[in-house]
């Protein structure tokens, strides 16, 4: 009876393929959420590995039209998220972390290529390699693109691309896990550094302070109460900016006054008098700890009614990009104006002081409805939640992405490599990721879309390279299965061990922000993740965000470069 159903499912799996990719899909993500520690899989490669299993099970046939789009799909969503950032990574506190990515991205091509041909690799093995030891599975995509090239039979091409879901397999686990523990154990033994100390140092530079030991406090809720004003209050005979520039550090503001029965708007020169009533706004501690001891509240619901109201706002004002927050906070027009969250890359930045403002970052404000729109427009312009995609300039933009990929090809050595449709199509979305930084209406594409198009898109390109690696899988990992492994642990940690003296006795960058950038450099989110956790701080970001789009870029083309070397 089990027999019979395991070779109706076979069958059903084979006559079906497209209901076997949602099968893997389903199960990756299955697979990748289980967590020992901070190390997963991930939903990537928890599909690959879905990918094996089913493909071993039966041999589902796999369409190489449907993962080229999907993977192209990927490609152009990765681009166009990282874009804005890509430019400014080159500019400010920014280069540091780039030069760093760089250097960690060359040394794990360098060390790929060099134990790629100490095993005598083919190309797939030698690729799989390098996206596994390195974790960009998206290289997977590149070297697949690059080997469909060859020319070489299809059989030896579609073995070539077996190959390279057997070496990513077997070398990724390391991958992943290898930094999380050079990152969070040895690079901070080696610097003789507490990773909580230097942290609350880091923050301490920056201005930002902690509510309990062990947390860092990136926002506060802000509330609007009403409280009167007796005679022997020292607001009495201030006027209403003079009251405000009393506690400038916790962004206290007056927005209206009830003067008997008449209420107005707290302009900056009002003079306060006895018996006012007034409507302030700061962070609720500030509330509760400082002012609800000293006055007499009121609730006094027509002074409060204040439509206050959050928006979204992208920076694209070159004049504010590069102050600091603190900086930004001194402007006339911020007066009344909360900032809850910032957002560079997709990351969530922590709100100090300190902290510099780039044009593409994403800032949440909050404050009465004339303010914030005041406000949003020296920053930049209001994102308005949208579920329109413009699929004009996505399709053209990959197109024509995948035109110049394919036309445009520059020496290496003796070596011509051709940028193929994969790399194009990345840089289309890089283009049109920054245009928006001039004009956030052009190419618009919500965030949901964008995160389909790169969590979805790669999850199923992978799964089914693990489906058309499945039948090969165990035999090749029989063959080359211990060297690929230690192999793959070289050129995981030579670029941690190399991008570490570098950033350390070259660049001497801050010890949490020099780890920071060596996970944005190998594109291991997960690992920054552990390092906020032993550090008790979202500092590392500041390093990690300017890293991340260079070194995702650079990894994803070496899928190329990797394929041009070994080429037979």
């Amino acid at each position: 009876m089990l027999t019979e159903m395991l070779t109706w499912l076979e069958q059903f799996l084979v006559r079906y393929p497209e209901l076997a990719l949602f099968l893997v899909i389903a199960a990756g993500y299955w697979i990748g959420s289980f967590k020992i520690g901070a190390f997963s899989l991930g939903p990537v490669t928890g599909s690959l590995f879905a990918g094996l299993v089913v493909g071993d099970f039966a041999h589902v046939p796999v369409s190489g039209m449907t993962k080229s789009f999907l993977f192209l799909l990927f490609l152009f969503g990765i681009g166009y998220s990282v874009g804005p950032q890509f430019v400014q990574a080159m500019k400010r506190d920014g280069l540091k972390p780039m030069l760093l990515a760089v250097v960690v991205g060359l040394t794990g091509l360098a060390a790929a290529i060099v134990v790629g041909k100490t095993l005598g690799l083919d190309p797939g093995l030698a690729a799989g390699l390098m996206s596994g030891a390195l974790t960009q599975s998206a290289a997977m995509g590149t070297a697949t693109d690059a080997i469909n090239g060859l020319a070489a039979p299809e059989t030896q091409r579609a073995l070539y691309v077996s190959h390279i879901a057997v070496a990513d397999a077997v070398c990724y686990i390391f991958g992943y896990a290898g930094v999380i523990l050079f990152i969070t154990v040895v690079a901070p033994a080696l610097l003789k550094i507490d990773l909580r100390d230097e942290a609350l140092k880091l923050e301490q530079s920056l201005g930002m302070s902690r509510s309990k030991p062990g947390l860092a406090s990136a926002w506060r809720k802000f509330e609007l109460r009403a409280y009167r004003l007796d005679a022997d209050s020292p607001l009495i005979g201030l006027t209403v900016a003079a009251a405000e520039a009393r506690l400038p550090e916790h962004r206290l503001f007056i927005h209206r006054i009830r003067h008997g029965e008449r209420i107005s708007q707290a302009e900056p020169g009002t003079i306060l008098a006895p018996g006012d009533v007034i409507a302030i706004s700061a962070p609720r501690h500030i509330i509760v700890e400082l002012i609800g001891s000293r006055a007499e509240e009121v609730e006094d619901r027509d002074l409060l009614d204040i439509p206050l109201i959050s928006a979204d706002v992208f920076l694209i004002n070159a004049k504010l990009a590069g102050m600091n927050l603190q900086e930004a906070s001194q402007q006339d027009w911020t007066r009344g104006l909360y900032l809850r969250s910032l957002r560079r890359g997709g990351q969530e930045l922590p709100i100090a002081p300190g902290v510099v403002l780039q044009r593409g970052d994403l800032l949440r404000i909050v404050g009465p409805e004339p303010v914030i729109e005041n406000a949003a427009k020296n920053i930049g312009v209001i994102v308005e939640p949208s579920t329109s995609i413009d699929f004009v300039v996505l399709g053209l933009a990959i197109f024509f992405g995948g035109v110049v990929g394919v036309l445009v090809s520059f020496p290496v050595g003796s070596i011509k490599i051709a940028l193929s449709t994969s790399v194009g199509t990345l840089l289309a979305g890089l283009l049109v990721g920054y245009l928006r930084t001039l004009n956030p209406r052009f190419g618009r594409i919500p965030d949901g879309a964008i995160s389909l198009m790169t969590s979805l898109g790669l999850a199923a390109f992978v799964g089914l390279t693990g489906i058309h690696a499945g039948p090969i899988f165990l035999s090749s990992l029989r063959e080359s299965g211990i060297g690929l492994l230690l192999g793959g642990m070289v050129v995981t940690l030579l670029p941690q061990i190399v991008g570490f003296c570098f950033g350390h006795f070259v660049l001497r960058m801050n010890p949490i922000l020099l780890l920071g950038g060596l996970t944005g450099s190998q594109t291991v989110t997960a690992a920054m993740a552990a390092l906020q956790e032993r550090s008790g701080s979202p500092v590392p970001v500041l390093g990690y965000t300017p890293a991340y789009p260079v070194a995702n870029i650079l990894l994803t083309t070496w899928g190329s470069v990797m394929v041009a070397v070994f080429a037979p």
